[in-house]
């Protein structure tokens, strides 16, 4: 997978004990958004990125009929989402 930590756009859906799933995502490309729906999250974790809390998830949607395996990144200080590997 190669490192991209694109900020991105998404809609997640929280629990109320406060765990976050992402369920989309929009990424702005050259000319025009994409959007992709999230079809699978195979793991969660917690980790440090330059010292901020982030919770990794990494998942999986067939984009143009190919299956994707991808990381999504939340900061859960600032709120911000970011595409970190395709």
């Amino acid at each position: 997978m190669k490192t991209v930590m694109k900020p991105i756009e998404v809609i997640a859906s929280f629990k109320v004990d406060g765990m976050s799933t992402p369920l989309k995502f929009r990424i702005q490309e050259q000319d025009s958004p994409t959007i992709i729906k999230v079809e699978h999250v195979c793991f969660r974790s917690e980790d440090k990125l330059a010292g901020n809390k982030m919770i990794t998830f990494q998942c999986q949607s067939t984009i143009n009929g190919l299956l994707k395996v991808f990381e999504l990144k939340f900061e859960p200080s600032t709120g911000k989402w970011f595409l970190f590997k395709i």
